[in-house]
């Protein structure tokens, strides 16, 4: 299944290149338009260090929607029927699906890392806190991952699927990921304080540029992590259940 779900990407690239596409248009956008005052405004010089972890964290979520979509096309063309006659584990269908979209949003990721780089990105981490930046994405990109599978699931069709996780994708412009949230209104900044990508971004932001991060931050990113990822299993293997025995 997961050699299926990578040969699929890699003959029909349209779709990952359009999820990657939202995070560099955001990075670029960002930079090259408001870099400047946005830098000014919160104390950053380069502001780049400051925006890079939040558009690393939107290139995750984005990766979600060519996993909804991907589940959707099968669940609507009825390729799953024909794996019901084949000797083969029914959680291996959404198994290779959530492996092979976090491996394609992995991929995504790097290039979204490259591509900041050349704007002037310039991390401090050590090989330590490289390893415990991919940790925690691989976590999250997981989570996410989940997550669309269950929403591809329970979409009435492909289109319906790629629009259901774009939510997602703009959570991390609502938390730290642009602006400080002590820098936003009274009730958005109690809800970016709050949303669970919030402590996210705040970790890796601690892990790439060394700024203070309390080790109960980053518990809470693993534990919302966690909780997502569980949260999108189960809800998956019930809307799969279903599926099936129609």
């Amino acid at each position: 299944m997961l050699r299926r779900n990578l040969l699929h990407a890699r003959r029909y690239p349209s779709m990952t290149i359009s999820t990657v596409a939202m995070p560099v248009l955001m990075l670029l956008l960002f930079v090259g338009v408001f870099g400047t005052a946005l830098g000014t405004g919160i104390g950053s010089g380069n502001y780049v260090d400051y925006l890079a972890p939040g558009i690393i964290l939107m290139a995750a979520t984005s990766g979600s929607v060519a996993t909804a979509v991907s589940v959707s096309v099968d669940m609507t063309e009825g390729i799953v029927n024909r794996f019901r006659t084949m000797a083969i584990s029914r959680t291996s269908v959404l198994t290779g699906h959530v492996v092979g979209g976090v491996l394609q949003t992995m991929t995504s990721i790097a290039f979204v890392v490259g591509v900041a780089l050349l704007l002037g990105f310039r991390p401090s981490a050590g090989p330590m806190e490289w390893l415990g930046v991919i940790g925690l994405l691989l976590a999250m990109t997981f989570a996410m991952t989940w997550l669309a599978a269950a929403f591809g699931l329970v979409a009435k069709g492909p289109e319906a699927a790629s629009n259901a996780p774009m939510p997602l994708m703009f959570l991390p412009m609502l938390g730290s990921g642009f602006v400080p949230p002590e820098r936003m209104p009274s009730g958005l900044r109690v809800f970016a304080e709050h949303q669970p990508f919030t402590p996210v971004i705040e970790t890796l932001r601690g892990l790439l540029m060394g700024t203070p991060t309390s080790w109960g931050t980053a518990a809470l990113a693993l534990g919302w992590c966690a909780l997502i990822s569980l949260a999108g299993f189960l809800w998956a293997r019930r809307a799969f259940s279903r599926a099936v025995a129609r």
